[in-house]
């Protein structure tokens, strides 16, 4: 009965740190895609590279940020500054 309940949670633990994986890998595509970044497409491949060499994740979530000179963001709502 315990193995049962083990290997049940075991799954639940897997699925639940896969999920997590996917979703921090896809976050900083994510948000460079919302911001209109023109390097959008190279975050998101810096963000999966990042999960595999984890110093590369941070520097791929701060460039999501990064505003190019010249660049109008979109703000809430999707309008443009």
């Amino acid at each position: 009965m315990f193995d049962i309940i083990a290997a049940i949670f075991l799954v639940v633990i897997l699925t639940i740190a896969v999920v997590g994986l996917v979703w921090l890998g896809s976050l900083p595509g994510s948000i460079a895609h919302k911001r209109a970044h023109p390097q959008a497409e190279a975050v998101t491949v810096l963000g999966w590279v990042g999960l595999l060499f984890v110093i590369l994740w941070p520097v791929a979530f701060a460039w999501a940020f990064v505003r190019v000179p010249g660049q109008s963001v979109p703000d809430n709502g999707g309008t443009k500054s």
